[in-house]
């Protein structure tokens, strides 16, 4: 095998690996966009519901374009979720709050693994060039050793 050959190989395997990370941080990317339109979602939800009083009647959402009517009991009071299943009670203001802080840690990663990405893809498209050009030369060497020369003239 020559060295061209092994480059090729080489960068190909790298290419591979690339593309398979770009997947993985697109799939990512992909799951803290929906953790950002989820809080967005909650905070907006929260600034409704701030402004409606005890034994209030709502709609609340159960998924699929549903709705069950409930009615508010506690308006000054929000359950919160803090990770690993648990949930604190918390004031408006402070649930707020933490909503808040966690959209812009959300939005921080997402920044961070955009970056990332885009480096990732650049690198790519280079490697793709790189790629491209070895395999002309391979392809031009091929092709030069199995031409045969013909004599001309009889």
């Amino acid at each position: 095998m020559t060295s061209e050959e092994e480059a090729f190989r080489q960068l190909a395997v790298e290419l591979r690996i690339l593309e398979n990370t770009a997947e993985n941080l697109e799939s990512r990317i992909n799951f803290v966009n929906a953790a950002i339109t989820e809080l967005t979602y909650a905070r907006m939800t929260l600034e409704g519901l701030e402004k409606e009083k005890a034994d209030s009647s709502l709609f609340v959402p159960i998924g699929g374009g549903s709705y069950i009517k409930a009615r508010l009991e506690s308006p000054d009071k929000v359950i919160v979720g803090v990770g690993s299943g648990v949930a604190v009670e918390k004031t408006f203001a402070e649930a707020k709050e933490k909503i808040k802080s966690r959209i812009e840690e959300m939005e921080k990663a997402r920044t961070s693994m955009e970056q990332q990405l885009s480096q990732m893809l650049e690198r790519i498209r280079e490697d793709r060039t790189k790629l491209q050009e070895i395999s002309v030369k391979l392809s031009r060497r091929e092709r030069g050793t199995n031409v045969r020369e013909t004599k001309s003239g009889s």
